[in-house]
């Protein structure tokens, strides 16, 4: 014994400490849902309720440890249909994260996943007392260093609305001017003015109208259009930049 430690329990720690880090796949899934109190676009994701410890009760990514015989993208894609019942079409891997402390009883290290899902795949979510739709800006405190995630996911999701074209993945396969806008304004959180981003988004090569028109409206019926680029990497391909808007013709949105 020494300094009331035996040998034995500091070799034991010792050999914890030496073990390799377990590794887990958490993933951030964002989509489009009316807001509560003003029925406008907003941006919202699916959590979990723990039913175990750590963090019992508390609410969480969807996710679970990683099978030896899977892929990260395999096992993201297991994960999310066995918790929330989702099988997105767009699944991309975000970062990983994996400080010292992010769990209690061992290193942990989170491959986390994000995905973008249209209005339709979001409402086959398979909701319950434990998996529940949430405001992506207004979260309570979640499990482990889930907050800090969602926060870089969402960085990063706004970083590249300014040059991607993932404003796409969340409509459908024709949308109108006004429901593009209304992406842009949900996900980076301001006003844009609706004249000046028509005009910028008419121009860009991408867009192509159709000769469709949104029906069951009140007004006359808005065109119908459709995006041609290419669909690859999430926010790497070229595509409109409507968002750059921001700097002149944006203010703060309204709160609610």
């Amino acid at each position: 014994m020494y300094g009331g430690v035996t040998y034995t329990d500091a070799a034991n720690v010792s050999e914890r400490q030496l073990q390799p880090p377990a590794l887990a796949i958490s993933t951030v899934i964002f989509a489009l849902r009316p807001s509560v109190t003003s029925g406008r676009p907003t941006l919202w994701l699916p959590l979990v309720r723990r039913i175990r410890q750590p963090h019992l009760g508390k609410w969480a990514l969807p996710g679970g440890p990683l099978a030896q015989i899977e892929s990260l993208q395999d096992a993201a894609s297991r994960n999310l249909k066995e918790t929330t019942g989702l099988v997105p079409n767009y699944l991309e891997q975000l970062y990983a994260f994996g400080g010292l402390d992010r769990a209690a009883t061992q290193r942990l290290v989170s491959i986390v996943y994000w995905a973008l899902v249209q209005p339709d795949e979001a409402a086959l979510t398979q909701e319950s007392e434990n998996v529940r739709w949430f405001r992506a800006d207004k979260l309570e405190d979640l499990a482990f260093d889930h907050n800090s995630i969602v926060d870089y996911a969402l960085w990063r999701l706004r970083s590249k609305m300014e040059y991607g074209s993932i404003a796409y993945h969340f409509l459908g396969e024709t949308f109108t001017l006004a429901q593009v806008r209304e992406v842009y304004e949900a996900v980076l959180d301001r006003h844009l003015d609706p004249a000046n981003f028509r005009r910028q988004l008419r121009a860009t090569p991408d867009i192509t109208p159709t000769d469709e028109y949104l029906q069951g409206v009140r007004h006359r019926p808005p065109r119908l259009y459709r995006y041609t680029g290419t669909a690859g990497t999430l926010g790497t391909q070229a595509a409109p930049t409507p968002a750059s808007t921001t700097s002149s013709t944006s203010r703060t949105a309204p709160t609610d």
